[in-house]
């Protein structure tokens, strides 16, 4: 790319001072945060830092990319950490006060016309560039104006086309570079741009339920108001490659239908397959109705909006439904499928989709968040599809998803159900039941004024999953497990009713000896051992081997629920150390805990590390006396409000230094106690389980109770 940095003015920010922290290092590589604390300790071509702030370190951004690149560490690929360094570029622009609607437009347009031109931008005058741009664009309609509004700084035009062609060569394709900048949106505080847009998640919804990749070849597709061009952009990826359809789009904002239109020409759609209008109706009459429409209806306010008049912007939609034609609609939750007035207006109205035509075909509720300026704005999904007499089936599709995270897992159970659905004729496929669904007749819901259109039971097929077939026997193992509990605290009570732990005032010329943990370690009765940075990803339920976090240091979580494979463990953490039996496992953060890992073989996770006990230390350290001195004496320092950190570390606790024989006759008491302490856990926890199971099992109703003692029946 040809360099015109001579050329510019020290006003324009072409290369800005960049500098950052560890933290955001580690963000920009997309490691755990204490790696690039350890690059730069083992590594002594790393980036010196350039700076220091309030103590901390900072570095050249740039010097740190660069070392990215050359060595390749990181889990970020090079198009991205030159992206972000394009990306920082632009942000800075903001500190010349150029409006952010300015530089996305600029930038926007220079990446259209190097795709329509299939040549850079950068390395030419501005008046060039300007040149080029009326021959292409000699109405103005997507691209003159964008470029007029630069502000008349030298070299600021060619400067932004530089940049231009550093994003366009940084990424795969100028899409992707002119998606770049829209995701920046934010960032440069261009709100009014991306206000009203839903999430990524939520727009991926919307395309993988529309089934466009089942289209004809030259369908027509369709977005009303298309705002930054979105759900356009993303119909457009989920398309068939080369399937020649027509894209239709209108907004009322002359700005965005540009923007629209430079988006898509971008994407290789050629300027006959695209009608963008700047209306609020669709150019149906000049290239003809859509085979799918999808559509995000405008956000409106709890306070003002009126479920009639959200309803009949859904009906004028349809209005552009030929038989066949699919609709997929995203609007508020509290319209689409929550209850409404019985036999109100809109109840009325809302219940006509399900009788004229057959229309709705499917009701999907969606979680929180979709808009993510609108964190308060719940939303649904409808699919509309207007069917031939003679093909009505009469059903409706009803999912709840309002309490599942917009994840690809989650996103695509919900397209599979919805492509099935789709592809039996809205009929249904023995072969496939819904995950999170349920399919009922439409006359169900018609006949229920002002009902829900949410899943009010379980699927069918439901109670036939083994987890539901095997709860009284579930139940009646935990009876049993129970029962024997009971048993073995009866038998434990009948040999030793009493503690008998005798305990007496310590005689005043009997001073207890005390130390430290740091002086343990000195007398080398005492050792320490890291914890290992473990990532969160790579634990789970299942595994060979315990992992114990601070969570289980500290009671929050039981020992054994994280586990990790053996696999992993061998090629990821080969230098990680197991724990030996009576390791005594410690954490201070968030708060200081002491945990004595019995049977060993487990791995520590950072922050918590282990204290290993010397095995021939005179006078002996037992773990779980130790343990116990460690927890006393820490509540005593224990860290106040708004404090960083407790007043004294761990190897500063100051603890008694028992003698072998009362060290024993405390660890013998320990020992009792926690032995009926895991006696009555087991009970809890057998309790516990009994309770879950059966609630789970009386609220889906797949189970119920037959002569429970001390009832009447």
């Amino acid at each position: 790319m040809t360099s015109t940095r001579e050329d510019v003015s020290p006003s324009v920010p072409e290369m800005p001072a960049w500098r950052i922290t560890y933290a955001e290092i580690a963000a920009l590589a997309q490691v755990q945060r204490p790696v690039p604390t350890t690059w730069s300790r083992r590594h002594p071509d790393f980036p010196a830092p350039v700076a220091h702030e309030d103590g901390r370190p900072l570095f050249d951004a740039r010097a740190v990319v660069d070392w990215l690149m050359a060595t390749g560490r990181g889990n970020a690929d090079p198009r991205h950490l030159r992206a972000e360094l394009a990306m920082h570029t632009l942000v800075a622009w903001r500190t010349l006060g150029v409006p952010a609607g300015v530089l996305v437009g600029a930038l926007t347009t220079l990446i259209c016309l190097r795709q329509q031109l299939d040549t850079p931008v950068s390395g030419q005058s501005w008046d060039a560039v300007l040149a080029q741009a009326a021959d292409l664009d000699p109405e103005d309609t997507f691209l003159l104006a964008e470029l007029r509004a630069v502000p008349d700084l030298d070299g600021a035009g060619p400067a932004l086309a530089a940049l231009a062609d550093e994003l366009t060569e940084a990424a795969y394709t100028p899409a992707e570079a002119f998606d770049w900048v829209l995701e920046a949106r934010r960032r440069l505080g261009f709100h009014d741009l991306a206000a009203d847009e839903p999430t990524p998640a939520a727009v991926s919804a919307l395309a993988a339920l529309s089934g466009v990749d089942t289209l004809d070849e030259g369908s027509v597709i369709a977005t009303p108001h298309a705002r930054s061009g979105d759900l356009l952009a993303a119909l457009h990826a989920k398309a068939a490659e080369d399937a020649g359809h027509t894209y239709l789009a209108c907004d009322p904002d002359p700005a965005r239908v540009r923007l629209v239109r430079r988006r898509m020409l971008v994407r290789g759609v050629n300027e006959f397959d695209l009608g963008v209008t700047e209306e609020e109706d669709l150019p149906v009459d000049d290239w003809g109705y859509p085979h799918l429409l999808v559509c995000a209806l405008p956000y409106e306010a709890a306070e003002t909006r009126d479920p009639q008049a959200v309803l009949e912007r859904v009906q004028a939609l349809t209005d552009y439904l030929g038989n066949g034609s699919t609709a997929v609609v995203l609007g508020p939750a509290d319209v689409l499928v929550r209850p409404l007035p019985r036999h109100g207006e809109a109840d009325r109205l809302r219940r006509s989709f399900l009788r004229q035509d057959g229309l709705l075909k499917a009701a999907v509720s969606l979680p929180d968040g979709a808009f993510p300026y609108r964190p308060g704005y719940r939303t649904a999904v409808w699919v509309l599809t207007r069917t031939p007499a003679e093909h009505r089936t009469g059903l409706v599709l009803l999912s709840d998803y309002s309490s599942q995270p917009l994840t690809d897992p989650v996103l695509d159970a919900l397209a599979e159900d919805i492509t099935i659905w789709r592809a039996s004729g809205w009929r249904g496929d023995r072969r496939h039941e819904p995950r999170r669904a349920v399919i009922v007749p439409a006359k169900d819901l018609d006949d229920r004024p002002g009902a829900a259109f949410t899943t009010q039971h379980r699927p069918t097929t439901a109670r036939y999953t083994r987890g539901v077939i095997e709860r009284p026997a579930r139940i009646s193992d935990l009876e049993q497990r129970l029962t024997e509990l009971y048993e073995q605290a009866r038998q434990r009570a009948d040999l030793r009713e009493t503690l008998g732990a005798r305990a007496v005032l310590r005689p005043e010329d009997q001073p207890v000896r005390r130390t430290t943990v740091r002086r343990l370690l000195a007398e080398r009765r005492l050792r320490r051992r890291p914890g290992h940075r473990i990532a969160e990803e790579h634990l789970s339920a299942e595994g060979h081997y315990t992992v114990l976090t601070p969570d289980e240091v500290l009671g929050t979580a039981r020992p054994g629920s994280r586990r990790i494979d053996r696999g992993v463990f061998l090629t990821g953490y080969e230098h990680a150390q197991f724990t030996e039996p009576g390791d005594i496992v410690v954490t201070t953060s968030p708060r200081f805990g002491a945990y004595v890992d019995e049977a060993g073989l487990s791995l520590v996770a950072a922050p918590a590390r282990i204290l290993r006990v010397h095995p021939d230390a005179d006078p002996p350290v037992l773990p779980r006396a130790l343990a116990a001195l460690l927890r006393a004496a820490a509540a005593e320092y224990a860290r106040t409000s708004g404090a960083v950190r407790a007043s004294r570390g761990i190897e500063d606790l100051l603890i008694p230094d028992l003698s072998r024989d009362e060290a024993e006759r405390f660890d013998a008491l320990l020992a009792e106690l926690d032995s009926r302490a895991a006696l009555l856990r087991e009970q809890s926890a057998a309790l516990d389980d009994l309770a879950r199971t059966a609630a789970a099992g009386i609220a889906d109703g797949t189970l119920t109770l037959q002569n429970f003692p001390g009832t009447d029946n």
